[in-house]
């Protein structure tokens, strides 16, 4: 099939398909970051599911005492002692784990190394100064940093639309009176603002949330606006209005469906923004609790443990291949969303 007879979405789809490294960043970016929404199933310091004695209990979804399970506590079970093991999987009892047998804050007071413990049988990625095993701490945070950017750049996003399409659709004294808010409001230090919260409230993901986003919209709101503002007058616009449609109409129907190329091939590079910016934050301490996982706070270890490698390596990594991913991600969605980029052949359907 010829690809100047295929839809646009399709065309689309070509273009994007033929950008090989956005086309296999996009698949690993979606098996990770799915990958991390089931964190719980994949490491874990509670198991599965457990037969003990002819019944079935499930850890995972409620924490049960240690006596049940012949312990002498009526404390949580701890499945990382060694006697509690013995006793859910020898004579008839056996218990299935995770293939990480380790939480984000899991504390393994039985281990043999001492903490940090470099990468083992036992800790695959080896441990913090605190004794948190590394792979646990970095899949749980991945999805912090996944989910953050994402709920920041949807944020973003809705924001910066809506502020951009009354400037650029109105124009005129709207769109000055606007531009001159948004230059005021951008002129504030948001880092300032930010430690001017925290010093009032404890730091939390929501609070640098809310700094974050209402600074985080301007960028893409230009974006939107020099848009409007180009295709306000153009044929298609000047029919609607002869034929009576409302200006939210017109805004809805005709000029934002064409005016959403450059937001859609912004997106990645906003989540890539927002994503080290709660690392930066995270590693200034501006970010997060400590107990939550999160690579910032795992930079910030790895830099007051510079013997201990294996932190900042791993986190590093992780922090980098996520960022790489986006950007080829990014670039793939720009030479797709250009129609004067070359058309590779379509498959038939």
């Amino acid at each position: 099939m010829n690809a100047a007879n295929a839809g646009p979405w399709r065309r689309a789809w070509a273009r994007f398909n033929s950008q090989r490294l956005g086309y296999w960043s996009l698949l690993a970016f979606c098996a990770l970051f799915a990958l991390s929404l089931c964190a719980e199933l994949v490491s874990n310091d509670k198991p599965l599911v457990v037969r003990y004695e002819g019944r079935y209990y499930f850890p995972i979804v409620r924490d049960y005492p240690e006596t049940l399970f012949g312990g002498d506590f009526p404390t949580p079970a701890d499945y990382l002692d060694p006697y509690l093991q013995r006793r859910i999987t020898q004579g008839g009892n056996w218990a299935l784990f995770t293939l990480n047998r380790y939480g984000p804050n899991t504390l393994n007071y039985f281990a043999s190394r001492p903490n940090p413990a470099p990468p083992s049988s036992e800790n695959w990625l080896g441990t913090d100064e605190k004794g948190r095993d590394i792979l646990a701490r970095l899949l749980y945070g991945f999805r912090v940093s996944a989910l953050f950017g994402l709920a920041l750049t949807a944020v973003g996003m809705v924001l910066g639309i809506f502020f951009g399409a009354l400037q650029g659709y109105f124009a005129g004294r709207t769109d000055l009176f606007m531009q001159r808010l948004i230059e005021v409001w951008g002129a504030m230090p948001e880092l300032y603002l930010l430690l001017i919260v925290v010093s009032m409230f404890q730091p939390s993901v929501w609070i640098l949330f809310i700094v974050l986003s209402a600074f985080g919209w301007m960028g893409l709101s230009d974006y939107v606006r020099a848009e409007f503002l180009r295709n306000r007058n153009l044929e298609y616009v000047t029919a609607a209005r002869a034929l009576g449609l409302s200006d939210w109409q017109i805004i809805r129907r005709h000029l934002l469906p064409n005016s959403l190329t450059s937001v859609i091939a912004f997106l990645p590079f906003r989540k890539s923004a927002a994503v080290l910016a709660l690392t930066a934050f995270d590693f200034l301490g501006l970010g997060v609790p400590p107990s939550t996982p999160s690579l910032g706070e795992l930079l910030a270890q790895g830099k007051a443990n510079l013997d201990a490698w294996w932190i900042s390596l791993f986190t590093f990594g992780v922090l980098v291949s996520l960022l790489v991913m986006l950007v080829f991600i990014g670039e793939a969605l720009r030479t797709a969303l250009d129609p004067r980029a070359e058309l590779p052949a379509v498959p038939a359907a």
